[in-house]
This record gives structure tokens, C-alpha cells and sequence, in this order.
């Protein structure tokens, strides 16, 4: 549960207070409390609870709400409201509350009001819609159920009823909900199964948000089986190295394209699958959720998608064993790796740039991290330069990487402080490095208090602190001064040592690669006198024309 103090929510509060298997994490702030919970469900893959006082607490929830519906992540939000008599009537602290987040809740309800004596059915009622709360939240989709409680004052217990308060751990839930697996049926294994083997130039595209457990092993054994590369970024986490960019492939030579997850973030990507002539497009929804913005899918499979990876691979081992790789994906393997090759040396010898600091925190974390990149360029940064290293041999052409994790539904800036540090909670003895820019640091400054109030030392923050908008520069508006400066770039003239210093956290600001390299390794290594925030200085027009030279565009 993370929980914002307030009157209205006493009941709800004290409850969770009460009950032993509760942990209930407090914060000043409901918009960092959001995108906290945000985070932690986000890294533990399962419902987190939000509770907050009735009015504009509860809105405050709502950005984070947006992205966890976008992003498919289970939250369960527990508003507290003014008894029904005072709506509507200018009532102080009571807005409208009723299905107040819209379709970004899978479900929403507005409870009882808590009786001395209720019926019996009202009581299984409430079990009951606690339980299907929570099985919505968790479900397929994932993503948020709301339950809007109306509470009368007196909201404090009275000390006999404060002792009724008895709660059960071991005790079975009140009502279990079970949910299958949508697996593939036979006839689209084997349709997909044919069509792969008549077609030797396809690919395999993962985006953001790819289903985790057995499906980085299963889509790397379709891709054995196929012969079909995987094209996967950084968000996918598929343990996928050589294919990162689509630059070796000719659109033209494409005849099926294979797609898991959401779409995908990096512009080269989306002009690949834009101006692709390939006849087949196949998306697998794991979840049932549409995401193709160029509406260019020409199958949609709505199944468990490593399950469809091994059935249709288990179709396919003839081709693997028996045949080379074609001319097509042949091509690709070595010129990507040729070019990951180049893209390592340059980024090994090139002047300092925000490219480079992604490049620096993926070869210096630890395979057990986990990393967040904040939105805008940081992402963007990591997709294209943070190469994660090879595994030994045998390691099945993946990689030894850290997980990373984005807010890639709404791909908003705002909480991304707060949601790095709700991944941390997740697991205190996991490194979690969170990226971002100088904005998206500022946006979410709030959620600094959670580092000491929680006692979260394994969080580390770099800050790229380029003063303003720096992926305004990528962008035509760029050309046009004024107004760019003043209304797109928007520089801010700040740096970031004070209000380190106000949350009580370790700060130190670095120019140069060296400076870097030496305080961000400390830091990974453990070592006490380590800062847990860096902020590295740049340029962003310079960034950008050293960006241009290394890629060649």
C-alpha cells in the first residue's frame, strides 16, 4: 500500500495499519505516491494499492493512473469521498468522484457507505468486490481498478471498536479468482508455421513492455528456428545484442515482419516498419491490446506469446538444422555486428556527450541491476548507445545486461523520480539506476524525500543536466529563433546540488568522461564515500552535433 495522509481516509488507513501482512509505505505527496506505487508494481508484476483523502488527493493520482493504464501495470486505487448527501452541494474538499478516472480504470465502483449493522450480502458483497478488484488490476489487461469509498464522521474508531480490528494472515482469501492462459490454437501455429517457412527475408520486432518469464528464451528459439533476426530495444528486454538498430536492412526486402510488444521507441524502427513492403505483418498480443499506430498489421494473434514461439518453432527445426541462414538475414547478423563494433570504438574515444553516459552506466552496471530511463532523451540515449555486453560462450548470442524499465505508455516526464524509486522498493539489495534528463528531475523533485524516509541507498541518480529541452534540438522548430529558445528549449539555469543536499542524498557534478566514469564506478562498486546522485554536464547542441558525427546522420 503507499498511502497519502488525510482525514477522510482514516478508516481506510487505519485498517491497513492493523493488518500484519499490510506494508504500507507513507508519502507527503499524492503524485509522487502514484507513480511510486507505479514503480513498484511495475518491477514486482503484480497489484500495489494506492489510498488517498477525498477531493484533490484524489486527482493527484491521475498521471500516474494514465500511465499505468497505458503501460498495462496493476494498480488498485482506493479513493475516500464525502458521504452522498454532500456532493453536488458546495460541500468543502468534495469534488465529483464517480468514475473519475474514465476508461483509464478497467473497473470502477462506488462503495457503500459502512453501516453498524449491515445485511449480511452487503458484507459478501464487499469481500467479494475487494477480490474482484484486485483480480481486474492483475488481469489481462493489467492495469487500474478503482474503489470509491464514502465515509460519515466520525471517522476515528472508538477504542472497543479499534479493538475488533482482528485479522486472519494465514486464512484463505474470502473469495479466489483464477485466471487461465490464452493459449494459440493449433490452426494458428500452423498457419504462422507455413507461412515463416515459405518466406526465407523475415524479422522479428520486440517493443516496449514484451512479456517476461520464458519469453526472452522462447522468441530467441523461434528466431533459431526461422532464421528470422530479432530486431529488440532496450525496453523489450529480450537479451538480444547484435540487432539493435535497423539500419543494415533493405525495407525492400522484407516479406514478413513478426511483432511483440508495444510500439516500438526509436525513430529508425518506425521508419523501417513504415516503409517495409513485407506483405505479412503478424502482431502477438499477448494481452489483447491493439498497439500499432501506423495500422499497417495484417494478423493480429491474441495468445500467450511465448507459447506461440515454441509451437510454431517446434514446427520449424528442420529448417534450423539443416539449412544456412539466408543471404537476407546473414547480411544482417554481419553488418550489424559490424556496426555495433564501430559504435563501441567511437563510443570509446569520441568527446563527451549525453550518448556517452548511457553508453558509461550500461558497461559499468551491474548484470543484476535494474535501470530506468526517464523519458524525452534519456530513453532515447540508451536505446541507441547503451550496448550491453556478450555473454561467455554459450550464452546463445544474448547478453548480460541490467533490466530496464521505462514509462513508455503515456511517455510523460512527469513522476519519473518517483517511479525509479518505487522499482527500488521492489528490492533493496538490487542496484536501480535511474537516467534522466535535467526537466524530468525537476518535474518529480518531490519524490526525492521517499530515498531517506524509506531507506532506499541502492537508488543512484544521474542527472543529465543540459539546461532545458535538449530533444527540442532533434526536432525542425529548432531552426526557428526566436521564439525556440525562450518557448521550446527553455533553459533554467539550474543545478541540482541543493536540493541533493535538501533530501540528504550525495552529490557530485561531473564534466568530463573521466570524472564520470570515476564517481559512477564508485558508487556501483559500493564503496561509502560514493554519491547517490550525479549530475553530469553537457551541452545539448553540442550533443547533438556529436551524435550526428557517430552515426552518420
Amino acid at each position: 500500500m503507499c498511502i497519502a495522509p488525510g482525514s477522510r481516509s482514516t478508516p481506510l488507513t487505519l485498517a491497513c495499519a492493523a493488518h500484519p501482512r499490510i506494508h504500507a509505505h507513507m508519502h507527503l505527496d499524492e503524485r509522487s505516491a502514484g507513480f511510486y506505487a507505479l514503480g513498484l508494481a511495475m518491477a514486482l508484476d503484480e497489484p500495489v494499492a494506492l489510498i488517498c483523502t477525498s477531493g484533490s488527493a484524489a486527482a493527484n493520482f491521475y498521471p500516474a493512473i494514465v500511465e499505468a493504464h497505458m503501460s498495462r501495470v496493476p494498480l488498485l486505487v482506493l479513493t475516500s469521498d464525502r458521504p452522498h448527501e454532500l456532493r453536488h452541494s458546495g460541500g468543502n474538499q468534495t469534488i465529483d468522484q464517480i468514475k473519475m478516472y474514465g476508461d483509464f480504470a478497467l473497473w470502477s465502483v462506488d462503495m457503500a457507505l459502512p453501516e453498524a449493522a449491515p445485511d449480511p450480502t452487503a458484507i459478501r458483497n464487499l469481500r467479494a468486490t475487494a477480490a474482484r478488484a484486485l483480480a481486474v488490476a492483475d488481469g489481462a489487461p493489467k492495469g487500474v481498478a478503482h474503489l470509491n469509498f464514502p465515509f460519515r464522521k466520525p471517522l476515528e474508531p472508538t477504542l472497543e471498536e479499534a479493538k475488533q480490528h482482528v485479522f486472519e494472515p494465514d486464512a484463505p482469501p474470502f473469495l479466489r479468482i483464477s485466471r487461465g492462459v490464452v493459449l494459440p490454437n493449433a490452426a494458428d501455429v500452423a498457419e504462422l508455421a507455413e507461412l515463416i517457412a515459405r518466406y526465407e527475408n523475415g524479422i522479428i520486432v520486440c517493443g516496449p513492455n514484451c512479456p517476461r518469464g520464458d519469453f526472452s528464451q522462447a522468441v530467441h528459439a523461434l528466431s533459431e528456428a526461422s532464421g528470422y533476426p530479432i530486431f529488440a530495444e532496450a525496453l523489450a528486454n529480450v537479451n538480444s545484442r547484435p540487432h539493435r538498430s535497423p539500419r543494415p536492412v533493405r525495407s525492400s526486402e522484407i516479406d514478413i515482419i513478426l511483432r511483440f510488444g508495444g510500439v516500438p521507441t526509436g525513430a529508425e524502427m518506425l521508419s523501417l516498419l513504415a516503409n517495409a513492403k513485407a506483405a505479412h505483418r503478424i502482431f502477438v498480443a499477448h494481452d489483447g491490446v491493439y498497439a500499432d499506430d501506423d495500422h499497417r498489421t495484417t494478423w493480429m494473434i491474441h495468445a500467450d506469446a511465448s507459447a506461440l514461439c515454441a509451437g510454431v518453432a517446434a514446427r520449424l527445426p528442420a529448417r534450423a538444422l539443416t539449412r544456412e541462414p539466408s543471404a537476407f538475414a546473414a547480411a544482417i547478423r554481419q553488418n550489424s555486428e559490424a556496426m555495433l563494433q564501430k559504435l563501441s570504438a567511437a563510443l570509446e574515444t569520441c568527446d563527451w556527450f549525453d550518448g556517452a553516459v548511457a553508453y558509461e552506466v550500461v558497461k559499468a552496471a551491474p548484470a543484476n541491476a535494474a535501470i530506468f530511463a526517464g523519458n524525452s532523451l534519456s530513453v532515447r540515449n540508451l536505446d541507441e548507445f547503451g550496448i550491453p555486453s556478450p555473454l561467455p560462450a554459450g550464452g546463445a548470442g544474448g547478453v548480460a545486461s541490467p533490466h530496464i524499465f521505462g514509462s513508455r505508455g503515456a511517455s510523460g516526464i512527469d513522476g519519473n523520480v518517483s517511479t525509479a524509486l518505487g522499482i527500488a522498493a521492489a528490492d533493496g539489495a538490487r542496484p536501480v539506476i535511474a537516467l534522466l534528463g535535467d526537466i524530468t528531475f525537476y518535474h518529480d523533485m518531490n519524490g526525492l524525500l521517499a530515498v531517506n524516509k524509506f531507506g532506499q541507498r541502492n537508488a543512484t541518480f544521474v542527472v543529465v543536466n543540459n539546461d532545458g529541452g535538449g530533444i527540442f534540438q532533434r526536432l525542425p522548430i529548432s531552426k526557428l529563433e526566436p521564439p525556440f529558445t525562450e518557448m521550446f528549449l527553455t533553459p533554467h539555469g539550474l543545478t541540482f546540488e541543493h536540493a541533493a543536499a535538501l533530501y540528504g542524498l550525495r552529490h557530485a557534478r561531473v564534466t568530463t568522461r573521466a570524472e564520470f566514469v570515476a564517481a559512477f564506478g564508485a558508487r556501483m562498486r559500493g564503496e561509502p564515500s560514493a554519491p547517490q546522485f550525479i549530475e553530469v554536464m553537457t551541452d545539448s547542441r553540442r550533443d547533438l552535433e556529436i551524435r550526428k558525427k557517430i552515426l552518420g546522420n
